[in-house]
């Protein structure tokens, strides 16, 4: 037997593992797991080169509860140690930046991912152990070992009795960590980290039918049929799936096996998802993976499921920001890649040369795939467009490469149902959306009943009005605006329908200067002014006499502030203030300017204007009532 000390350079390099290696101590089951697994593709390379002169068979990695003896161990079918290999994986392990460690991470150690930086894998045991065993042999024929070390830096190294290749791992836990003696919290861990690691894991045995026994039916006396019930036989419980669908090339797979992986990986999802992406590159990183859209809601802040980072098929985070681009994390499903490190701060991550070329990656292949879609099934896209469109809108906004490639497949509906490309769009409405200073007005609307009659207004008119009705649509009319030449977009309740598309001919006013002045003059002691600014405008005596719009700038600047960003210190918080347009052409603005008494001035120039806010859902509460009272007193 042999004892000794582990080369740590640092007395309490232990206490500083337990309490700083990672703040959620469960990681030490995948890590564990992760090991045995890297021994047992090991072997399996070397048995495919010739290297290992050993039958590779079908090895298995179990995990074991023994609440009792308070133990839990994990036991793999790989390569094996030796004495020496023990010696040097597990005693001389790369602890000489020991006090690199203390300096770098007594701090920051929460989020510093320093197993996988120092090779401490296996010591994250002695976050939850009070001593660890390793009782292992290797593939080679030699002698088993038995390593064992009570979470001082002291060890004992023995021969040990173990016939069977590969090595079992004893963890005695520490009075603080017993939940790891309950055979429910080791399920969820395993089905956390380890639902699709590529070697089996067994997790105790489960009951299931015999598949060889075929019940007997009988008859009695009366006729009465009876079935035998079925045979039930017990089988180990293998709680992974090795082989996930992205672990495939995407023409062995059908749309139904896309289907069952979605709810393989979410299943507490119902809903089906839109479409999927299947990734696979392997030139300049590598990287699979498959990603789905599912059906999106305009809340930018609902997301339950995201999407899961693997290294190799073990579990790393669903945490993707910095490695899958903003956007996409409203997406779900999987990404796999052993260029990723399996334990990294957030910030190296960003800062990591690859990440940032897979980020740049996904962004192209995802633009591709949606180009594709929308080429080879354009009305099937256009039926999806409402439930995927927040995340390509999204998209546009914080990805210029992404914005760039949108033109091929971003839609813009209208308020009758139509889609059109950005290029469809504006040859389109060229020749009638153009304004007298040669600049196309591109109208829009963000409901289609609240802005009802300003829609039919502008439909009159033979224009076309989209429909624009996510959260972020005021950002994205600002970067569409400054990237595409000589446009402007328009709300059609931001001004009357004349001025928002200004034409050379005008319409003459039936009121001379004099009557405007006095009109204006009266409109605005009855008026608040407040929360109306009042102008003149002559046209067509059909048209509404008063109409309430709201100055695109303003709603815009308030909108984006909202939803971040605008620029406009405060915008946020100022009063609701809008346009009253008075048509001095209408036959009711003409009565109330001749009408003889203030009373009957004032009362029509009240009602009006309470029938405009109405039309703009502004009427609420006291005003609303008071109105209703006067209106039935008019008819009367």
């Amino acid at each position: 037997m042999t004892k000794g000390n582990i080369n740590v350079s640092v007395e309490n390099i232990f206490p500083l593992i337990k309490k700083f290696l990672y703040s959620d101590h469960e990681i030490f089951l995948r890590e564990l797991i992760s090991n045995a697994t890297d021994a047992t593709l090991k072997l399996k390379h070397l048995t495919n080169v010739g290297d290992a002169k050993v039958e590779y068979g079908n090895p298995q990695i179990e995990v074991k509860v023994d609440k009792k003896g308070k133990k839990l161990h994990i036991i793999d079918q790989g390569l094996g140690m030796t004495a020496d290999e023990v010696e040097k994986y597990i005693n001389q392990v790369a602890f000489s930046g020991a006090e690199e460690f203390l300096d770098k991470y007594k701090d920051s150690a929460k989020d510093s991912g320093i197993i996988g930086h120092f090779g401490l894998g296996f010591y994250s045991a002695f976050m939850v152990a009070e001593k660890v065993e390793i009782i292992t042999k290797s593939f080679k024929g030699e002698p088993a070992a038995h390593w064992s070390c009570d979470g001082s830096p002291e060890f004992t190294l023995k021969t040990a009795d173990k016939k069977e290749r590969g090595t079992e791992i004893i963890l005695h836990i520490a009075e603080d960590s017993t939940e790891f003696l309950e055979e429910s919290r080791i399920r969820e861990l395993l089905l956390k980290y380890n639902k699709f690691m590529p070697i089996p894991i067994k997790f105790g045995t489960k009951e299931i039918n015999d598949p060889d026994f075929t019940p007997k039916t009988t008859k009695d006396k009366d006729g009465k049929e009876t079935t035998e019930p079925h045979k039930q036989i017990t089988v180990d419980d293998i709680i992974n799936n090795p082989n996930p669908a992205w672990t495939k090339q995407p023409t062995e797979l059908k749309d139904e096996d896309y289907s069952g992986f979605y709810r393989e990986l979410y299943p507490m999802q119902f809903e089906e998802p839109l479409f999927n992406i299947h990734l696979n590159v392997d030139y300049p990183f590598n990287l699979t993976g498959i990603l789905y859209f599912p059906k999106m809601t305009n809340d930018l802040n609902i997301q339950k499921d995201r999407i899961q980072l693997y290294q190799n098929q073990v579990f790393v985070t669903d945490n993707v920001e910095g490695i899958v681009p903003e956007f996409l994390t409203m997406l779900r499903g999987v990404i796999d890649s052993p260029d990723i490190p399996l334990n990294v701060s957030r910030s190296y991550l960003q800062a990591d040369g690859a990440v940032k070329k897979i980020s740049s990656y996904i962004t192209r292949k995802v633009a591709d795939k949606l180009k594709s879609l929308f080429n080879n099934n354009r009305e099937d896209f256009e039926a999806k467009w409402n439930d995927i469109k927040i995340v390509i809108e999204y998209g546009m906004l914080s990805e210029e490469k992404f914005f760039e490639k949108a033109d091929a497949f971003a839609l813009y509906p209208t308020v009758d149902g139509k889609y059109f490309t950005y290029e469809e769009l504006f040859n389109k409405i060229k020749a009638n959306q153009t304004d007298k200073d040669d600049k196309l007005v591109i109208l829009y609307a963000s409901d289609k009943d609240a802005q009802h009659s300003y829609i039919e207004t502008a439909k009159a008119k033979g224009y076309e009005v989209l429909l624009l009705d996510s959260p972020i649509v005021s950002h994205l009319i600002q970067k569409l605006e400054s990237t595409k030449e000589n446009i402007t977009f328009a709300r059609v309740d931001g001004d009357h329908i004349n001025n928002l598309i200004k034409k050379d001919e005008t319409t003459i006013s039936k009121l001379d200067e004099d009557q405007k002045k006095t009109l204006d003059e009266l409109l605005k002691e009855v008026i608040p002014s407040e929360k109306f600014m009042v102008q003149l405008e002559a046209m067509d005596s059909n048209e509404s006499p008063f109409t309430i719009t709201q100055p695109e700038f303003m709603r815009r600047m308030k909108e984006m502030q909202q939803t971040g960003g605008g620029g406009m210190f405060g915008m946020g918080n100022m009063p609701e203030m809008y346009n009253l347009v008075v048509n001095t052409n209408s036959e009711l603005v003409g009565e109330i300017l001749n009408t003889k008494t203030k009373k009957k001035q004032e009362r029509l120039i009240n009602q009006s204007l309470d029938l405009a806010r109405l039309s703009q859902g502004l009427l609420k509460g006291e005003e609303l009532t008071n109105f209703i009272k006067r209106s039935y007193e008019m008819i009367k």
